[in-house]
C-alpha cells in the first residue's frame, strides 16, 4: 500500500538557513513529497520548495539582511514588527525578488503553515494552495514572534508564531495521512529547550490573551516532548531526520551575510551526505 510522503520543517529564525540549504539540495536532486508543513522560518523559507525556486531563500536574506526595512529595531519602533511586514511580505515577493506564484499554485505538493491562535492558545495548520496575498499573511503569521511582532489578523483569526504551539508538527502530518515523513530540525540531537526568560514580558504584553500565555508557559515542555517523539519514530525507522550535527551558533536576527551563508552551507553539506540514505527511505513506499 502506498504511503503518502511528508516533509516537516521546524522554525528557528535564521537557523532556518540550515533548512534552506537542505531544501535546495533536495530540489537540485529531484526529491519531492506529497505534502509539507512548515513552522515560522520553516514556512517562510519552505514555501520556496513548493515554488521550486532554488537559492531564493539564501539570495534575498543575504541581499536584505542589513536593510533596516527588513529587520531592525527601527522597524520594530516604526511598525510594531521587527521584520517589516510590508517590506518582507509585499515588496520582496512582489517586486525585489519575485515569488513564483504560478509554480507554487501548480505544484501538486500540499503545503501547510502552522500558526498560533492567540485567542484559543491552539495551533492552526492552514493549508495554503495559492501563494497569493492572503497566503502571505498566513506565512507572516507563522513567523511573527511574540514581543517583536504585531498580531496578524486574517480570516477572523488573531495569529502569531506557530512555534508557540506546534514547533515540530510531525504528529499533525501523521493525522493527515502522511505515513512516511522527513523531518528537518534546526537544533542538534540532544538539544533541550529551557523555559524562556522572556515569559514575564510576555505575560505583560499578552495579558489580554490568557490562553496564549498558558501555551507559552509550557512551550519548552511541549517542544521537548516533540523532539523525543521524533527521535522515537526515527529509531523505529518510521521517520527520516535531517539535523545539524552541532549547535549552529547563529543569532535569530543575524545580519551578517557571511554567517547566513555559513549556516546555509552546513545544511547543504548535511543533505548531500544523507542523500543516498534519503533516497532509500523515500523509495521504500510499498
Amino acid at each position: 500500500m502506498y504511503q503518502k510522503t511528508g516533509l516537516v520543517l521546524e522554525g528557528g529564525a535564521m537557523r532556518g538557513m540550515f533548512t534552506a540549504g537542505v531544501l535546495d539540495v533536495m530540489m537540485e536532486n529531484g526529491v519531492t513529497f506529497d505534502g509539507a508543513m512548515g513552522v515560522s522560518a520553516g514556512a517562510v523559507f519552505g514555501c520556496n520548495f513548493k515554488s521550486r525556486q532554488i537559492g531564493r531563500s539564501l539570495r534575498y536574506n543575504m541581499r536584505f539582511c542589513g536593510d533596516p526595512r527588513y529587520c531592525s529595531v527601527e522597524s520594530l519602533i516604526k511598525t510594531g514588527d521587527l521584520y517589516g511586514a510590508e517590506f518582507c511580505y509585499d515588496e520582496i515577493p512582489n517586486k525585489l525578488d519575485p515569488f513564483d506564484v504560478e509554480t507554487y499554485k501548480n505544484n501538486p505538493m500540499v503545503f501547510y503553515a502552522v500558526c498560533t491562535n492567540v485567542e484559543t492558545g491552539k495551533a492552526i495548520h492552514k493549508r495554503l494552495d495559492n501563494g497569493d496575498k492572503k497566503d502571505m499573511e498566513y506565512f507572516r503569521a507563522s513567523a511573527s514572534m511574540p514581543l517583536v511582532s504585531r498580531i496578524v489578523e486574517v480570516d477572523g483569526y488573531k495569529l502569531l508564531d506557530g512555534g508557540i504551539t506546534d514547533s515540530i508538527p510531525l504528529a499533525a502530518m501523521e493525522r493527515r495521512g502522511y505515513g512516511r515523513n522527513v523531518v528537518v530540525l534546526t537544533q542538534p540531537l540532544g538539544f533541550v529547550k529551557e523555559k524562556s526568560s522572556t515569559l514575564p514580558l510576555i505575560h505583560l504584553a499578552m495579558h489580554n490573551y490568557p490562553n496564549v500565555i498558558k501555551a507559552m508557559d509550557v512551550r519548552h515542555i511541549r517542544y521537548n516532548k516533540q523532539t523525543a517523539y521524533v527521535r522515537e519514530q526515527e529509531l523505529a525507522g518510521n521517520v527520516f531526520v535531517i539535523r545539524p550535527s552541532h549547535a549552529l551558533g547563529i543569532s535569530r536576527t543575524e545580519s551578517d551575510p557571511a554567517e547566513l551563508r555559513r549556516v546555509y552551507d552546513i545544511g547543504r553539506a548535511e543533505m548531500e551526505r544523507l542523500l543516498p540514505a534519503l533516497r532509500e527511505f523515500l523509495g521504500d513506499r510499498e
